[in-house]
């Protein structure tokens, strides 16, 4: 069983030369798929890195940058000042792929590693090509950007973002992917990666199993990351707080099929309207 400082990785300060502020390995965290790095990059500073055994998104959070990598060459990649100005680049690089990321303006980037052994081709995923669905309702209503959906051309790996407005609940009713029993509910392992769009702000978030051989509740701020390795996990953004995280994903099937807890499924038959104020990101914003 996971303690609570062991679900919860703070953010941390740049490592000069290489930009990265924050690294999850696998083999570290009891992970079986997912690593995760975090970088912020100056103008023109650069990061490179080798996919090796993994595929790999690249999600630009904020700024613009050029990637080159053995699979091919993108150049401005990314639009969005920050997470709360717009909409999602993305860059899906297969296994056995070198690649160098260069900052044409400051670039705030989340690097999304995951083990495959199939190979698919490398794309850039433009925010055209992100789908956003309004989820739940009331005050559980979040947006959700689909970013490396399951009909993706990858081996594992899965990406999308959520923005919940203040006050909100997302993730809820609570839900949970770590049986395989498809298609109702498949095996993921999971990170939530958080940006608010104030740094004082907060949200919370709870981790727990139906036997509660955990069960935990964590306050996260900006740029803290926190690892979902079994049970449930709702979360909820303070009033007054815009909560943004980013869900990487992977498991023993290529879905997203989870199972709500049973005690507060019903909540959905209370939902009439959704909140207006979401979605918080749209298509036409820069």
């Amino acid at each position: 069983m996971k303690s609570e400082s062991e679900l919860l990785i703070p953010a941390g300060g740049v490592t000069a030369e290489s930009g990265i502020t924050m690294e999850m390995k696998a083999a570290e965290s009891g992970f079986k798929y997912l690593n995760f790095q975090a970088l912020r990059l100056a103008v023109a500073q650069k990061h490179s890195g080798e996919t090796g055994v993994n595929e790999l998104g690249i999600v630009v959070l904020g700024g613009r940058c050029s990637i080159n990598s053995s699979c091919g060459h993108w150049d401005e990649v990314g639009a969005r000042a920050n997470v709360f100005t717009g909409m999602p680049h993305t860059l899906y690089l297969p296994p056995a792929t070198s690649f160098t990321i260069s900052a044409i303006t400051p670039c705030d980037l989340a690097v999304c590693y995951c083990a495959a052994e199939d190979i698919y081709p490398a794309h850039l995923i433009i925010p055209a090509e992100v789908e956003v669905e309004i989820r739940g309702g009331g005050n559980a209503t979040r947006q959700i950007n689909h970013i490396l959906r399951p009909g993706f051309p990858a081996h594992r790996l899965l990406l999308c973002e959520v923005y919940t407005p203040s006050g909100n609940w997302s993730s809820y009713p609570p839900h949970k992917h770590d049986v395989h029993n498809p298609p109702g509910e498949v095996d993921l392992e999971e990170i939530y990666y958080y940006r608010l769009d104030r740094p004082e702000g907060f949200a919370i978030q709870r981790v727990y199993t139906p036997d509660r051989r955990l069960d935990a509740t964590l306050t996260v701020h900006d740029g803290d990351l926190v690892l979902i390795p079994e049970g449930y996990h709702p979360v909820a953004a303070g009033p007054g707080y815009n909560v943004y995280y980013l869900n990487a994903l992977a498991g023993s099937a290529r879905s997203m099929a989870a199972s709500d807890d049973p005690e507060h499924a019903w909540v959905r038959e209370t939902w009439s309207d959704k909140d207006p104020r979401v979605p918080l990101v749209a298509m036409d914003m820069k």
